[in-house]
């Protein structure tokens, strides 16, 4: 079995997850909001595509979880419309309260 060569994402506040397994979301989610979080980067996208929403889903389940996310949203028509989620970070991780989804 080929292993597969591993694949440098830049870190810039944009994550297109099209190119990558529905399998390794949890980790490149978390992962990629931290590494955002180091560079003082406080506004996300993620791009998982509108499909049938499954991707969607998992992203926003995901940013439920993170403590670093205060609020996230579908992106304006301008920048991926239901493509595409927008999230806003904090640099200090919220108490128990649930991110506010707009």
């Amino acid at each position: 079995m080929e292993e597969e060569e591993p694949h440098h994402i830049p870190v810039n506040g944009t994550l297109d997850l099209h190119f990558f397994k529905p399998e390794d979301l949890s980790t490149l989610v978390d992962e990629y909001i931290h590494a955002c979080l180091e560079r003082e980067i406080y506004t996300v996208r993620f791009i998982h595509g509108k499909g049938i929403g499954n991707i969607r889903r998992s992203v926003h389940s995901l940013l439920e979880r993170n403590p670093h996310v205060i609020s996230y949203s579908l992106a304006d028509p301008s920048r991926g419309s239901w493509g595409a989620t927008m999230a806003t970070l904090s640099a200090e991780p919220r108490s128990t309260k649930k991110p506010r989804s707009r």
